[in-house]
């Protein structure tokens, strides 16, 4: 068992914590079980608060400048209150509920791009010192997995995913952020449209799926963005036809008109629905350049984890991008 010194706020020979998660991927909405393993260091503390916060590594503009960083996305308190003596080790579990929204990272074991962590934050004599910082693994929704499924029953290929900092307008969307999933078209629609973006806005009823096709441009026209947005229940899952459902809001996205009737899941709108976060400065904390998501020159996703928790932003008040659990 290796445990992580806390060599911050705490200073040297403070507590050591090693966070072990349950195997496999957690599911949005869904429980995050696991246990925060504490030894104590060189005298006898109080630790007044032990909180997780689930960070991911985002996208955002900051004076019309691309930034890179990660963002606080929820804070769980799983603990608190107890004396921790000189050397003592201490077990703590805990199973908290990951938000709706949580982003996707993989999809039947491949990483889809999105890296997220979930960082384990001490607080020893009005001290806060983040601690240990685990990757976290989360696959889809029964309802996700059947339309993204759909996408590649239908010949669409997917390129890339990644977290953009801000909020879709209409949306029930409670995370400072959303996920967005690169899908490039087959060769009867590549006239068309370059490319379709794809957005999960989940919850407890259901799922707002956001389809973007980003369209070519044409002789006597400019290329431009057309946005659609459907709504789709939980149970639907096994009684629709996924490659129909998904088909037919295709058609109505890459035609780039309202269809006036009602899917058999849900209703299409159309409209510019994606705004823009505040500056990135307020939220993200930048990374080195060259860190990437997923595999980079032999780099895992864990060990960008790694990378982007040396840059992650210092808290200055509870619940700043979520909210305690």
């Amino acid at each position: 068992m290796v445990f992580k010194k806390l060599l911050g706020a705490l200073g040297v020979g403070g507590p050591s914590v090693d966070t072990v998660l349950e195997p496999g991927p957690a599911l949005p909405g869904g429980l995050l079980t696991g246990e925060v393993r504490l030894r104590g260091g060189g005298s006898d503390v109080t630790v007044d608060r032990m909180s997780l916060l689930l960070v991911a590594r985002v996208e955002g503009e900051d004076q019309d400048e691309e930034r890179e960083g990660t963002a606080v996305l929820e804070r769980f308190t799983v603990g608190g209150g107890f004396r921790l003596a000189e050397g003592a080790e201490h077990t703590v579990p805990f199973t908290v509920t990951l938000p709706w929204e949580t982003p996707i990272t993989e999809l039947h074991g491949q990483h889809l791009g999105p890296v997220l962590g979930i960082r384990t934050e001490l607080e020893v004599a009005g001290a806060r010192d983040k601690g240990d910082l685990d990757a976290l693994a989360v696959g889809p929704l029964p309802v996700q997995e059947a339309i993204l499924e759909a996408f590649g029953q239908l010949g669409y290929a997917f390129r890339a995913a990644d977290l953009e900092l801000g909020h879709i307008r209409g949306t029930g969307q409670q995370l400072p952020c959303y996920q967005e999933i690169e899908i490039l078209p087959p060769a009867g629609h590549a006239h068309a449209v370059n490319e379709i973006e794809v957005t999960f806005i989940a919850g407890p009823g259901g799922v707002e799926v956001v389809i973007e096709a980003d369209k070519r441009a044409g002789l006597f026209s400019d290329g431009h963005d057309t946005v659609h947005r459907f709504t789709v229940s939980h149970q639907a899952v096994p009684h629709t036809d996924w490659n129909a459902q998904v088909d037919a809001w295709l058609k109505e996205v890459i035609a780039g008109h309202e269809t006036r009737a009602t899917p058999p899941s849900g209703a299409g709108h159309r409209g510019d629905l994606r705004e823009p976060g505040p500056g990135a400065g307020a939220v993200v904390a930048g990374v080195a350049a060259g860190v990437a998501v997923g595999v980079v020159g032999g780099m895992v996703a864990a060990e960008v984890v790694d990378e982007i928790g040396d840059a992650f932003e210092e808290e200055g008040e509870e619940g700043d991008g979520g909210g305690e659990g």
